[in-house]
């Protein structure tokens, strides 16, 4: 089986067309468990499906995370695609429309090899929700973004970095896991940097760990933040530990839309596993 291997800051995928769907649908799981386990497998945070589009799109992808669950969407992932189908001549003069579960994604090239995506609109935005975990109660926001909505919570913490890692690790996980959130829920921990700069890292359901850099959660934490006037909305730098992503939205008294993600997509390797090992 033919295979890509790209990153989006440090966000990896296994990426594998099925344009004349050889492979089931019902195998995607299964595929998904087996190539992105890493040290025995290519290894990535989760694997891309690309498929033809059905609903007007340039190209459709399928998003699986590390453990074999559906994804609605991702951003890092998007911009990966993007990249993609513009080098293997689908979209047109740079630009490509993606169909994902969560609804069409464009995306587009930039300078330098960064590549920018539109990621869904919110569908639920809640600056200021109060949750209790394990009897402390912890201000953060909930946002899901497209619809089906990719769930995300959001929490502002000043400190978060001087928890120890395990610690923070167990924070995640029962947060990720809150009964009151439909879904469960990405959880993103971050901090002000700076006028309109951002430190932040994402524990991502799917993969049940913390990543490298999470593109919904960055636009989901910038318009959970915009809504809440902590920042302008306009280029805010989040600088993950995979590197420095980019968000700008649109504000229109407080009604988010227009969620651009901004950052670098790299093609790591090209190559073919065999079919059974």
């Amino acid at each position: 089986m033919r295979f890509t291997k790209m990153q989006g800051a440090g966000n990896d995928f296994v990426v594998i067309e099925n344009f004349d769907g050889h492979v089931k649908r019902e195998e995607y799981s299964r595929l998904a468990e087996k190539l992105c386990t890493r040290r025995f497998s290519i290894g990535a945070d989760g694997l891309m499906v690309l498929e033809r589009s059905q609903n007007g799109g340039d190209i459709r992808m399928t998003f699986l995370n590390s453990d074999g669950s559906f994804g609605e969407m991702c951003g890092n992932g998007a911009r990966c695609v993007t990249r993609y189908a513009l080098e293997h001549g689908f979209g047109r003069d740079g630009h490509v429309t993606v169909e994902t579960t969560a609804g069409m994604v464009t995306g587009r090239r930039e300078a330098s090899g960064l590549f920018t995506v539109r990621l869904n609109d919110p569908t639920v935005l809640e600056p200021e929700w109060e949750i209790v975990i394990n009897g402390k109660h912890i201000l953060c926001a909930y946002v899901e973004l497209g619809d089906p909505g990719i769930p995300h919570a959001v929490v502002l913490w000043e400190d978060w970095e001087a928890v120890p890692e395990e610690e923070l690790r167990k924070l995640g996980r029962a947060i990720r896991s809150y009964p009151g959130f439909p879904k469960g829920a990405n959880v993103t921990f971050c901090r002000l940097a700076g006028e309109n700069a951002l430190v932040a890292r994402t524990f991502e359901r799917g993969v049940e760990d913390f990543t490298l850099a999470c593109g919904t959660g960055c636009g989901s934490t910038v318009a959970a933040l915009t809504a809440r006037g902590v920042v302008s909305g306009r280029n805010t730098r989040l600088s993950v530990p995979g590197g420095d992503l980019y968000v700008s939205v649109n504000n229109a008294g407080g009604k988010i839309s227009d969620i651009l993600l901004t950052g670098p997509a790299v093609t790591v390797a090209v190559g073919e596993t065999p079919e059974k090992n």
